[in-house]
């Protein structure tokens, strides 16, 4: 592995080999998602929490400050929304120069396996690793399932993160699912968690995060279950604990009520 390569990806993984990633890029497709209508204020609370932002290049300009950010992994792929016809239809939307001009630690971009699409997102994948290691640019992979939420399961997401990494994906981001340990087991290169099922309390997202750390993944590449709660900060420092402090699920759910009781929205 290249300096470059391993300078980047140092910049997202920490010493301890795990990673807090904080995603602000749904308006690609979703267009304004509530609170996150204004990224730039939804982001300045919680900020300091998170080792790197996940954001499309027209956020990173006019959202994110340049004088005082996390590390970058820009989103690189797009071309469809909630109200087309396939959300799995994307194509690559930003060049590798653009990602270099904006001096982005990695760069990131969406799978859709067993889709209509899923040749040419495997493709745009391919080439993307292509170019972005011509510049010792680390590439994620996201495992995404567009609206078929059901495909959730390990055999599904194992065969997702495996095809990634065999593809050149550096890290693979993927849904928690039960028996977790089957995906990481069967991927050769770092797992960060996405969300998982839809939970009814805060302590079952601690829950599924820690089962996810302990069952191989790195981190996390959490966003609505952080920044759409209505205490994100308590939300995210619970999440940092567990993710760097080997803290278990009660421990993360008592701090986030102790920073809640402090009003730490």
């Amino acid at each position: 592995m290249d300096w470059g390569i391993k300078n980047r990806l140092s910049q997202l993984i920490k010493t301890n080999g795990r990673c807090m990633f904080l995603p602000i890029d749904h308006g690609y497709f979703q267009g304004p998602t509530s609170k996150l209508e204004r990224p730039g204020e939804t982001i300045k609370p919680i900020i300091d929490y998170a080792d790197a932002l996940f954001c499309t290049r027209g956020v990173l300009r006019a959202s994110i400050n340049p004088e005082n950010s996390k590390p970058i992994i820009l989103r690189v792929s797009g071309g469809t929304s909630m109200v087309g016809k396939d959300l799995a239809n994307e194509g690559l939307t930003t060049s590798i120069e653009e990602a270099i001009r904006l001096n982005a630690s990695g760069v990131g971009i969406s799978v859709f396996i067993g889709s209509d699409y899923e040749k040419e997102t495997l493709l745009n994948l391919s080439k993307l690793v292509d170019e972005a290691e011509r510049y010792g640019i680390p590439v994620m992979a996201v495992t995404a399932v567009g609206r078929e939420m059901e495909k959730r399961d390990a055999r599904y997401l194992a065969l997702c993160c495996r095809i990634a990494a065999e593809l050149g994906a550096r890290v693979v981001k993927t849904y928690w699912c039960e028996n977790f340990e089957k995906v990481t087991d069967g991927c050769p290169v770092p797992v960060v968690m996405a969300g998982g099922p839809k939970v009814n309390s805060d302590l079952e997202v601690f829950e599924f995060v820690s089962d996810g750390m302990k069952k191989g993944a790195i981190g996390v590449n959490l966003g609505r279950n952080i920044w759409q709660n209505e205490y994100p900060v308590a939300m995210i420092r619970a999440l940092r604990a567990i993710i760097h402090e080997d803290a278990t699920a009660k421990q993360a759910n008592d701090l986030f009520n102790t920073v809640k009781s402090e009003k730490g929205k």
